[in-house]
């Protein structure tokens, strides 16, 4: 799913607004929570250190990923260093983190053990395959009369 986090500060009542949006359609967004902080909380978090602004951006309604939440946490960052920045919006893909997890677990394979891929690329297929695998006889209830199954119908 497609979501963008439009975040906006609201000098005249002190707040951040946060809304996230979700594409459910293809193409349309749908405004799916709206979150505000008062200017002090989000001040407060900010000199505590990014981690203790993400705990605070994270509500019950909304708690996006971690790297979702470095992101908007970055942003609003910037946006309370330069007083003159307005509304920030920022875009994510969920196929593309899913993505780039399965790309960093593909890496982690393949740095702890090289020579496990390459046991498991290995065709080492030795002997009669027809030898060590038998296969049962299969009853089946089933059963075609002989003379029902080879007739074939020439309509031209």
């Amino acid at each position: 799913m497609k979501q963008k986090f439009s975040i906006l500060r609201d000098t005249e009542n002190n707040q951040l607004i946060i809304r996230e949006y979700g594409e459910l359609d293809k193409d349309i967004l749908s405004l799916l929570c709206e979150e505000t902080h008062a200017d002090e909380a989000i001040l407060e978090a900010i000199k505590a250190g990014k981690t203790a602004l993400v705990s605070q951006l994270r509500t019950k309604n909304m708690y996006p990923p971690g790297v979702y939440a470095e992101k908007i946490a970055e942003s609003v960052m910037a946006l309370y260093e330069s007083p003159d920045e307005g509304p920030t919006e920022i875009w994510f893909n969920d196929i593309d983190m899913l993505a780039a997890e399965q790309a960093e677990n593909i890496e982690d394979v393949i740095e702890e053990d090289p020579d496990e891929i390459e046991d498991i690329l290995e065709d080492d297929v030795s002997g009669n395959l027809e030898e060590k695998i038998k296969i049962k006889e299969v009853k089946s209830s089933l059963k075609i009369a002989d003379d029902d199954g080879s007739e074939v119908v020439d309509d031209i």
